[in-house]
């Protein structure tokens, strides 16, 4: 782990983390938990200030997918034949831009906003056939690969290219997190035009700044405890704790990513360790709701980024909440408007077929009517 350390101190100063400009910060989180049946469960938010409408997807095996490159054109850059299923949550009604999701094998992750700092590969004009675009390279990866060893030998011949998702207005500034099902994670993030992997064991991922900054920056907060403090005296006077809730006293609580990093990680590193993969579906969800953005919490100014730019001000929400079960193969999901839970199951899903299914998650909300 030192010498990870060691890594990441480098690659940090090697990026600038500490000159670079960010500005507003939009609020995605994620992390992981462990069941006790050996298996694993990852969990995230997607918080934005622009609508994404975002839906279901399931790319099947057999699919082909049209690459864009740096024109953004479909079938400009790099096409593929999907090698294996996958689910997930797609934006702004482009299947391909798949923002959230798992494969058939076990195989979750995200793309996260990397707002100020992503930059991503300049591409000759006679290499287009070897790009993608960025908001392209979860469903490259989650399609073709099923461990993060895959991905490290993979991912460098691919060129991923910045071109502008004309559904959206710009380039799509984000990095990436993957989880495999053997516990272990990769951040993937463009800077400055290189490609940037750095292995993850503490499978937190927020914003910007990079990975880097935030595993420094952590070791601020070793001091955390959930258990309340001890009795001080002095002077032979007792002290004790004045009211219940004492535990993890100091954790940040504002919804800066370095912030969101931190509560991640302590949640995620004290939540119980007994419970079954399919309970800790559970126990992430309620992990979730700590990073909820309540309506008009974080504010967007008139011309902004993080999904504003618009002539007016508006303000970030929490879109959705997603948890992967890797084990048994489920992807469960919240959104704004509805808080429950949709499922989608690999067992329930016509998996071959070589195209892209698309499910709307435009459910009512179902209230349960309790009478005596």
């Amino acid at each position: 782990m030192a010498s990870m350390m060691q890594r990441a101190l480098a690659m940090g100063v090697g990026i600038g983390i500490a000159s670079a400009s960010i500005g507003t910060a939009s609020a995605c989180t994620s992390f992981t938990l462990r069941g006790n049946d050996g298996g694993r469960v990852y969990g995230r938010t997607m918080e934005f200030a622009q609508p994404l409408n975002s839906e279901a997807v399931l790319i099947q095996r057999g699919t082909l997918i049209q690459g864009a490159g740096p024109s953004g054109q479909e079938g400009s850059g790099l096409s593929w034949t999907s090698r294996y299923a996958v689910i997930g949550l797609n934006a702004v009604g482009v299947n391909d831009a798949l923002v959230d999701g798992m494969n058939e094998k076990g195989m979750a992750g995200g793309l996260l906003y990397f707002e100020g700092y992503a930059q991503f590969q300049n591409v000759p004009a006679n290499q287009s056939d070897r790009s993608i675009a960025s908001w392209q390279l979860l469903a490259y990866v989650l399609s073709n690969f099923e461990s993060i060893a895959e991905v490290k030998q993979s991912l460098p011949s691919v060129l991923v290219n910045g071109s502008v998702l004309q559904a959206f207005g710009r380039t799509v500034p984000i990095h990436m997190i993957l989880h495999d099902p053997e516990g272990n994670s990769l951040s993937v993030e463009y800077i400055k035009g290189e490609l940037n992997m750095l292995d993850n064991p503490t499978n937190v991922y927020t914003n910007s700044p990079p990975l880097p900054y935030q595993l420094i920056a952590a070791g601020n907060y070793g001091n955390l405890n959930a258990m309340p403090p001890a009795e001080i005296t002095v002077n032979g006077l007792a002290l004790p704790p004045v009211s219940a809730g004492a535990g993890l006293q100091g954790m940040p609580g504002d919804f800066l990513s370095t912030s969101r990093f931190i509560r991640a990680l302590i949640f995620s590193r004290n939540a119980p360790t007994n419970l079954s993969s399919a309970e800790q579906v559970g126990t992430a969800f309620h992990l979730l709701n700590q990073f909820d953005l309540p309506p008009g919490s974080q504010g967007i100014p008139a011309g902004g980024g993080f999904g504003g730019g618009g002539s007016k001000a508006t303000y970030e929400i929490t879109e959705w909440s997603v948890v992967s079960d890797q084990k048994n193969g489920t992807y469960s999901i919240k959104t704004f408007e509805n808080p429950d839970i949709r499922q989608m199951r690999f067992a329930d899903m016509p998996l071959s077929g070589g195209a892209i299914k698309v499910m709307s998650l435009d459910q009512p909300q179902q209230i349960t009517i309790l009478k005596p």
